[in-house]
């Protein structure tokens, strides 16, 4: 079941920061849209209804969820490029990949919207001075500063995660 919830295994943050790394992340946000376009090529609503693993979201709860936490980061990121550490708020990502509209909006809007929004958090990303990857915002949940480059860490390996999970599926069940 582990390789199902973590095909990747699970995220290892970095304790320095590591600027040689910087384009792998960038490469990994800009390719999710393309792989998740990929990945549900020919699928039909019972496929995307299918969950990953046993008690685990559907495939478009994923999609929906990638769109859902990509923008929060996102925002974060706006925030403390612009705030002197600001608090961020966190959200229940399981009431989240419930909400009604999950199961009636098609993937393909999430899609779009991460296309969108990973274009600008890309453009935004490549943009950073050194001092930019160290601006922190405090998360309340881990009562943690969180450092620009270590929430890029965490996307990146936040996209690939996800897809590996639904190209893993994809791959069981012979789609």
């Amino acid at each position: 079941m582990e390789q199902y919830r973590y095909p990747i295994g699970r995220f290892q943050a970095s304790e320095n920061f590591h600027p040689e790394l910087i384009n792998t992340w960038l490469d990994s946000l800009e390719a999710l849209p393309k792989w998740l376009e990929i990945i549900i090529e020919n699928l039909d609503a019972a496929q995307l209804a299918s969950p990953y693993r046993e008690g685990g979201w559907s495939m478009e709860q994923v999609i929906h969820h990638l769109a859902d936490s990509h923008m929060n980061a996102f925002i974060r990121c706006k925030l403390t490029l612009t705030e002197n550490r600001p608090t961020v708020k966190p959200y229940d990502e399981q009431l989240w990949a419930e909400t009604p509209e999950i199961f009636t909006v098609p993937v393909n809007v999430s899609i779009t919207l991460l296309h969108a929004l990973h274009r600008r958090w890309t453009a935004l990303l490549q943009t950073f001075s050194e001092a930019d990857w160290h601006r922190q915002y405090f998360h309340p949940e881990s009562q943690q500063q969180v450092p620009l480059w270590q929430v890029i860490e965490l996307y990146a390996w936040h996209s690939r995660h996800h897809m590996e999970q639904l190209r893993g599926l994809k791959e069981r069940m012979g789609w």
